[in-house]
Formats: structure tokens, sequence, C-alpha cells
């Protein structure tokens, strides 16, 4: 009996061993070694190619990026459901796009999930969805010390790459804990994987120091893939990984598919003159020209671009170099240490744009369009095809970014606007040449951060608001509204939603109400004509500063005020801010003014209010080596009139406020009011105190109201902030971009 139980445990452990070495660390043994190698896709110098049918047709791909968060929750923790999956596949091949991208390993539901209802699909018939997986590389990795050949870097890339290749196979269990993608993955989506992008949007700075730390490891020669002579170390090293899938996959699954490196204008191919490419501190090139690919590689390689029409733009400096307003940059080397344009690799644009001006930056309606011209001299330097795997716009109210040729700007675009610019782009995609692109992004994410506002909200909270400031949060076709089924408050001109429950002030000049949700501050304002009379709503928040007297509309509080929302007719509202409590005077006045904010600070009860607005283009030094405050704003405070219901025929995202029969419905975004995580009810403490933004939690806020520029004090009222923590409440939207997209697509396939 013994001897039975022992060889049962023996039997028990090798088969768990066999299973663990198979499933979870990849080990197998190549059974046919002789058996052929099958691909789907191939590509000659400007197009990708599907089979079908046994022939091989041409084949463009229309995709949509997917990302991985949704409201309240960090995208770490995967938390979109096989439900979600399945419904959103079914609206984004509604779109008309063909093909869905992902950037990362996902948790298993994403794969149960286009396992079914593409199997469906087949089974019914009907066009499958496909898709482009990415092997993502860790931001903290390459933000660091780090360079490519770094283990943490190259073997980790390596590893996941082959990781990716089991799971997308259906044979891979992983459990790697929170934060990273994992589950039991046994369906097998391959029929449908056209393509791997391995990488990310490469740091230059990461390029240039692994070219510089490792000269000698420039080439390398692989079964599939290998380097010319002109590569760089990094180039080597993105062949190397490149080789290493595609021989994983060869080897273990017989299949090969398509394979591209993911690339953007930070590390494009190509050399600017001195001046721009100092500006820009472009210091590394990526080109996978350099990257040639053998015969025993049966699919093909495309170029894979990340490309934006507003950001960086330097054709737009090429063209007009008088924006920059460069002097002699023969200084800037001496400053720098060394030089971002001698010696470096690359090709001069001159080598690919015609020299003719109207042919090189006019597009066919003959206007200037940067963006276009730039992705013609990608498709045109390229001798593999070429596809724009990331473009869009945002529909955020914040604005980081403006495209000064075709207005398509990095926010403060509505969901129509959103959905123009879209099609512009990608007609100006499919004109220059290009096989295919991917739009960004499907949904909405409210745990993302941008540049110009990271500074002025918690990053620990970003997930349970939506910051209608920061413009990241809204690149998606698909929005999420607050509320679990509508939104507590639409300005609309319909002042139906508001009860008696909702009043805070009430005065002989009119009544105030308010409400707010996960996104908005509501104030609703009557008993006065909004078109005769000027309205002004002092704000208290913070309990450090304010003035009881604002000096732009001479104004007199019974409290020390922050903000004053002043709603004058349909073109002339804003919100303004006491002078003390404008973060941009904080955290830019170096860009801005060339000075030091903290070294004639403003009084804590100064009467002075300023224009609220946002950066748009930080200034630099490198170019005379002396500081220049040359940089870009706009005024954000500025209100915008119109009807915020998405119901509504003449629906406006960007709406601010909008006029009732007797009054005024406003909607205030948190941020616009120093609100850094509103969940909680935290604002923005004294920055003089702490040299910067840090939290401040509040309780309570005071409201007031007037009409006219009246002598009065005028009163303040208590209103109670609660929060909500990270519960959050929310329902799906289809943009409009997404009906004005879908319309268009419908059109070119008739």
């Amino acid at each position: 009996m013994k001897k039975f139980i022992a060889i049962a445990c023996a039997v028990v452990l090798a088969i768990f061993a066999v299973y663990y070495a198979y499933y979870h660390m990849g080990m197998y043994i190549d059974t046919d070694p002789d058996a052929p190698v099958t691909t789907f896709m191939k590509t000659d110098s400007d197009t990708i190619y599907m089979e079908r049918d046994g022939e091989y047709e041409p084949f463009e791909i229309r995709g949509v990026n997917m990302g991985v968060g949704i409201p309240g929750e960090w995208a770490t923790d995967y938390a979109i459901d096989k439900e979600t999956y399945l419904r959103w596949f079914a609206e984004i091949q509604a779109l008309g796009a063909n093909t869905v991208r992902v950037y990362t390993i996902l948790q298993d539901d994403f794969y149960n999930a286009f396992y079914e209802y593409n199997a469906q699909r087949e089974a019914a018939g009907e066009e499958p969805l496909w898709l482009i997986h990415g092997v993502w590389v860790n931001d903290y990795v390459q933000n660091s010390h780090r360079d490519a050949y770094d283990d943490d870097f190259l073997q980790t890339l390596l590893e996941d790459s082959r990781t990716v290749v089991d799971i997308v196979h259906g044979e891979k269990i992983l459990s790697l804990g929170r934060g990273l993608g994992s589950g039991s993955y046994r369906h097998d989506v391959s029929p449908w994987l056209i393509a791997y992008i391995l990488g990310v949007e490469w740091e230059d700075v990461t390029v240039a120091y692994t070219n510089e730390t490792y000269p000698e490891r420039n080439q390398y020669a692989g079964t599939y893939m290998y380097t010319t002579a002109d590569a760089s170390p990094f180039e080597a090293m993105l062949a190397q990984v490149g080789d290493n899938i595609i021989e994983y996959e060869s080897t273990r699954y017989k299949q090969q598919r398509l394979i591209a490196f993911s690339n953007w204008p930070t590390t494009d191919p190509f050399l600017y003159p001195a001046e721009i490419t100092n500006f820009f501190m472009k210091c590394g090139q990526v080109d996978v020209e350099h990257i040639k690919t053998t015969e025993a590689f049966l699919s093909g390689q495309f170029a894979s671009y990340h490309v934006y029409s507003y950001y960086p733009d330097y054709l737009n400096y090429v063209l007009n170099p008088v924006e920059l307003e460069l002097s002699d940059s023969s200084g800037s080397e001496e400053n720098l240490g060394f030089s971002l344009v001698e010696g470096s690799s690359g090709v001069p644009i001159e080598e690919v744009l015609t020299g003719n001006e109207t042919e090189d930056y006019y597009d066919q309606d003959g206007r200037v369009n940067t963006y276009y011209a730039y992705l013609k001299m990608l498709n045109e330097y390229h001798t593999i095809p070429v596809v724009i795997s990331e473009y869009g716009v945002s529909t955020g109210r914040g604005m980081a970014q403006r495209d000064t040729n075709t207005g398509r700007n990095q926010g403060h675009m509505t969901e129509q606007e959103q959905g123009q610019a879209i099609i512009d782009c990608y007609e100006d995609i499919m004109a220059a040449g290009s096989a295919g692109s991917c739009v960004f992004t499907w949904q909405d994410e409210w745990f993302k951060r941008t540049w110009n506002t990271m500074a002025n909200v918690d990053l620990d909270n970003t997930p349970y608001w939506s910051d209608y400031q920061t413009n990241e949060q809204y690149f998606g076709l698909l929005t999420f509204d607050p509320g679990e089924e509508v939104s507590v408050c639409y300005v609309d001109g319909d002042p139906s939603e508001w009860t008696a429950e909702d009043v805070v002030l009430e005065t002989d000049q009119g009544t105030l109400s308010m409400k707010y949700d996960e996104k908005f501050i509501y104030f609703y304002a009557q008993g006065f004509d909004p078109e005769a009379e000027t309205l002004y709503v002092p704000i208290d928040t913070t309990p450090k500063t304010g003035s009881t007297y604002c000096e732009n509309y001479d104004l007199t509080f019974a409290r020390p005020c922050d903000f004053v929302i002043r709603i004058d007719g349909t073109e002339n509202s804003r919100v303004v801010v006491q002078k003390r409590y404008e973060v941009l005077r904080a955290m830019f006045m170096h860009e801005t003014e060339d000075e030091d904010a903290y070294l004639d600070v403003p009084d804590p009860d100064t009467p002075e209010f300023q224009y609220i607005d946002l950066m748009l283009q930080t200034a630099t030094p490198l170019i005379t080596g002396q500081w220049e405050a040359s940089a870009e704003v706009y005024e954000t405070g500025a209100l915008r009139y119109g009807n915020a219901n998405p119901t509504s025929a003449d629906f406006d995202s960007l709406a601010d406020y909008m006029f009732t029969d007797n009054g005024v419905e406003i909607r205030i975004p948190w941020q616009l009011l120093n609100f850094s995580n509103p969940s909680e009810m935290m604002i923005h403490d004294d920055y003089y105190e702490h040299y910067g933004v840090e939290n401040l939690p509040i309780e309570e806020m005071f409201v007031g109201l007037a009409l006219g520029e009246t002598e009065e004090e005028i009163p303040l009222a208590s209103f109670p902030l609660e929060g909500w923590g990270k519960h959050v409440t929310y329902h799906e939207r289809l943009k409009e971009s997404y009906y004005i997209l879908q319309d268009y697509w419908a059109q070119l396939d008739r």
C-alpha cells in the first residue's frame, strides 16, 4: 500500500511538474521540427495582405486602440469584465473598424471574450474582429537610469514577448498579482491575431544613452531578423527582440504574423535643422529601415508610428521658423555641454522632402497641412508599409497643444469636432499612402494625467473623479458620464431637475441652488433676466486666503472669496481667481513671466483677481543659453454658452452655462476651482506656505449671488461638501464622434 501511495504521489508530482513547466514557464518540446510554418498575413513595400480563401488580398488595418481603465479603477486593476468586452467588441465592429489593438497583457476576461465574440461571428458567417497585440515596456524602467541592454529592460522585454505568444495561443497560466494581467489563458485567439507591435513610445534619452554606452553592440544577425551596417545599438536590441518573438512562435506554434516596432516623432529617423533639434531636445533616432528580415520570415514587417497633428509638429517650425523666435544657436551647445546635432545618426529631412514648398507642405485641398506633410514624408522614406497606430484628438475641456494648421488640438474640442478631426486625420493618413491606422482610443479613462495639469491634482486618486480639465482623460469614442443612468444635472436651459432641496441662498436679487457629481459642481441662479443683467457668484473655498473685495468688478463680500463667476451675456463670461490662489502663477511663473513666484508673493488678502490660464507650451533656455519667458497659455477660465445635454439636437459637450426663462444653469469642472481631489473634497492649500500644491480638506464652501456691480456687501451661504470616496457612479455613452465616424466609414464601404 505504501509503495502504491508513493508511486501515486510521484505520478501526481510529475504531472504537476510538467503542467507547471508547460503552462507557467513556457517550456516545451518541439515534437515535429519539420512541420511547415504558416502565416495568413504578408506585406510588400507599401501594402499589407491577408489570405482569404487561398488568395492574398490587400488589407487595410482600420483599428481602434483599447485601454484598460474604467471609472473608479486604475488601469492596473484590470477591472473590465467579459460582458463589457463583448459589448464593446460589437460596438467597435459596428463603428466600421476591423481591428482592435491592445498595448499589453490583459486579464483573461479580454481573451475569453474575444474568443467567444469571434467564434460566434464566424459560426454565423460574419467577419471577425482582428487583433494587434503589443508588448509593453514599463514606464519606470524606461524613465530611469537603465539602458536598453539592462536586464530589467531587455530580458523582461524578451520574456514578455514569449508570454504574449503563449497567451494568444491559449497555452499560458499567469499569476503575476495586482497590477499585471493574470489568469488562465486557455482560449486560442491566434486565428484572429494579425500583428505584434513591440515596445512603446521610446524616450529619445534612453535611445541616445544606450547608443552611447554600447557603441560596439550595433549589429545583430538572427534567424529571422538582422541589422544593416548603419544600425545603432538600440536598433540592434530591437532586432534581437523581434527575432526572438518570431523564432519562439515559429518553433513552438509553427505560425508567424506581422511584426512592427513602436515609434513616434520624438525618435523618428529624421534629422531636422539644428535650431529645431535643440529647441525640442531631440537627441535620438530609431530607424526600422536598419532592421531587415531573412527569407525564413514568411510574414512581413511594417513601420508603426504614433502621430498626432499637434505634437511636436516639427515641420510647422521648419516651414515657419520665426515661430520659435530663434536667435543664433551657436552658444547652445556650449551651455549644454554636448551637441545634439553633430555626429547624430539619421536622415536629413531635405533628402525626403522635394524642396518645393507647395508640394511638401500643402495637402490636396490646397491648404498648409504639416500633419499630412509629415505622414507623406514617413511613407516616402520607408520601404515597408507604414501604419499610424495612434492618432486622435481629445474632447476634454482642458487643452495642452494647438495644431496651428488645421485646428485639431489636444483638447477643448466638442464631440462633433472630435469626429470630424478623426475623419480629417484618417483622410490625411490614407492619402499619404499609409497601409492602415488605429484611432486613439476606444474609451475615456479617468485615471489619466496630463503634463500641464498633473501638478494641480492628487495623482493618487485620479480614478475617482472625472477631471474635465485634464485632456488626456477624454480621447475616447466612448465616454462615462456621472450617475448610474443619468447625471444629476444637465445644463440645457431646462431647470426641471432642480428642487427646493437644492436651494443654498435666497436674497432679494434671486435664488441660488447647487449640486455636484463626479465631474462638475452645478449652479442654478434664478429670479432675474439673464440676457439683461450681469450675474456674479463669489465663491470662498480655502480658509487660508481670499479677499473681501474684488477690484476687477468693484464687489464687496461678507467673507474672503477666492473665485468669482461672472455671467455676462453669451460671449463675455468667465471665472476669475484671486491672485494669491492662482495656480498658474505658483507653478509656471518662471516660464510665463521670467520671474520667481516665491520671491514677490501676493498678499493673502489681495483684491486682485486674475483670468484663469492654462499652459500650452513651456519655454526653453536651450536656444541662447538664457531663459526666455516664451511660454504659451490660453484662458481656460472663459465660459462657453450652449446646451450641454447629450440628448439635445444642439448638444455642445464643451458648454459651461445656458440661460433659462428666468435665470442660468452653470457647470464648473472641479479643477477650475482648485479642487485637487473632490472625491475626498481636497483643495489646494496655500502655495506659498508649501512651495507648490498640497492638499487641504474642506467640509464646506461658501457662495453668494449678486446682480450688476452692486455697492452692497454680498452675503454668502454655506454649501456642505461630503465627497463620495472611492464609490463612483457612471454610465456609458457613445460620443457624437462615434456616430460621425461610423457614418463616414459606412460611406467608404458602400
